[in-house]
């Protein structure tokens, strides 16, 4: 005659499985989606190697004195400024274009929630980007211009201008992504749109108000020059119709677009 033993039943914690994540939790995942992809991870790639090339570039062209920290910068950071805002629509529109949307929002139902996280994560790469890019500029500057007079006047204020330019160009990608939720419209409309918008201001008839709804104009002084009350007004006009508008839009339309498998 056999007999059988019951094994003991296995505890098993079960305290928090039912927690829903935290914000720093879903910022180290969206973090962590910006270089899964191939696209992503060279983008980044592409940006280190692009600030590298064009500051030497520029620092092999004219005299010591003309190399300023200001004028560096002011090259160093284009790579940044036009690939930041196309890494912010993939980190947007890959939810759809790799289809990991029903997965994001079955187990973080609150979009709200998601979309915040990435807008944290965005902002928190393009200050890693400013770092790296007034790195490389300070360190060409400090090699081709030692001991110049003015080399380094208005640093600070260049610097903070510099994080308002690439953290707010990062951010309209976001929100141009989060309008269409298709990458490629999305990267041709954020680039297409304010050109042909400037072509229009540049006709005679919009010259008053021009200064007020350009972004490019607005925003492009603020690497140039210590910006004056009256520029920084513009250039919160400029924002308000170029970042938070789109922002509202596109919350919206991800808080109410179907996904699907």
């Amino acid at each position: 005659m056999s007999t059988t033993t019951l094994a003991a039943p296995i505890r098993v914690n079960t305290a928090g499985v039912h927690a829903r994540p935290g914000l720093g939790r879903l910022v180290a995942v969206e973090l962590r989606k910006m270089v899964d992809t191939r696209a992503g991870f060279w983008l980044q790639v592409a940006m280190v190697a692009l600030t590298v090339v064009v500051v030497v570039v520029r620092l092999l062209v004219g005299d010591a004195a003309h190399h300023t920290f200001q004028s560096v910068l002011d090259v160093g950071l284009q790579p940044a400024a036009v690939l930041l805002p196309v890494l912010g629509i993939l980190l947007v529109t890959s939810e759809w274009s790799q289809r990991t949307g029903l997965i994001t929002f079955a187990l973080v139902p609150v979009r709200s929630r998601v979309l915040g996280a990435k807008l944290i994560a965005s902002l928190l790469r393009a200050v890693a980007m400013l770092a790296m890019s007034v790195a490389v500029v300070a360190a060409g500057v400090l090699v081709s211009s030692p001991g110049v007079e003015g080399t380094w006047s208005d640093a600070a204020p260049l610097i903070g201008q510099s994080a308002v330019y690439l953290t707010t160009g990062m951010v309209v990608g976001v929100a141009f992504g989060a309008i269409l939720l298709a990458s490629t419209p999305a990267i041709v409309l954020r680039f297409a749109l304010p050109t042909a918008w400037m072509a229009v201001l540049s006709l005679p008839a919009f010259s008053g108000v021009a200064p007020w709804v350009d972004y490019a104009r607005a925003l492009g002084q603020m690497t140039e020059e210590v910006m004056s009350a009256t520029q920084w007004a513009h250039a919160g006009t400029s924002l308000a119709i170029w970042m938070v508008l789109p922002l509202l839009i596109g919350a919206w339309r991800i808080t109410r677009r179907e996904v699907t498998a």
